[in-house]
């Protein structure tokens, strides 16, 4: 590996700081954005069951923002359940922007990676291009420089694509779960707001009862 390294030349060094920042942020969103963690499958039953059961305290609304993203996302709605609809859907809506924002984290640096890769190893292809044409001579080529520079520009126009193939493709990846999430999170509070609403309409009086 040291061998290839030096063969490669002084441009993949560069190629391999962003090898070890991709590695990074992808490990780091595997153990982020998982289903239980961001989504938890019977959250939501559990806040309306206590919701039905003890109505809405603030102990049990910090309780929930601290449980999960979703948790943060019911939060906001329960604190406003005496309001309207609209105003209860705005702060599931504002909440959910932030926390998508949170999801999205590092994904525009791995996506910049999948990006820039392929130009640094281009970059070190110059350089290599540039060495094979400084081993000319007119007494003829340094046989020895020549393979330095093919070498140098092989090395890196590889060495970036390994990195930026693997990097779009856990990018998408990413960008696809937590679209996914977002989905589900908004599905579960317009059905929090549902049945929150439909319970006051059913405890308010109607209209001819006597007061």
């Amino acid at each position: 590996m040291f061998a290839i390294i030096q063969a490669a030349g002084w441009p993949i060094y560069f190629l391999l700081a962003v090898s070890i920042v991709a590695v990074a942020l992808i490990i780091e969103r595997f153990m982020i954005l998982r289903q239980e963690r961001i989504v938890p499958g019977d959250l939501l039953e559990k806040v309306l069951a206590a919701y039905q059961a003890q109505g809405v305290s603030e102990e049990m609304l910090d309780r929930l923002g601290q449980d999960s993203p979703l948790g943060q996302v019911l939060a906001s709605g329960l604190r406003n359940y005496r309001s309207s609809r609209e105003v209860m859907k705005d702060a599931i809506e504002e909440t959910g922007r932030a926390v998508t924002h949170e999801l999205e984290r590092f994904l525009t640096t791995l996506g910049t990676i999948a990006t820039i890769s392929p130009l640094m190893g281009l970059f070190g292809t110059v350089v290599g291009m540039i060495e094979i044409f400084g081993s000319q001579t007119p007494s003829g080529s340094n046989p020895i420089e020549l393979a330095h520079g093919i070498s140098v520009a092989l090395y890196n126009t590889g060495f970036g694509l390994v990195i930026a193939i693997p990097a779009m493709i856990f990018f998408r990846h990413f960008r696809g779960r937590v679209d996914g999430f977002v989905v589900e999170m908004e599905q579960q509070g317009a059905r929090l707001v549902d049945v929150v609403h439909a319970e006051r309409l059913e405890h308010q009086p109607s209209p001819g009862a006597r007061q």
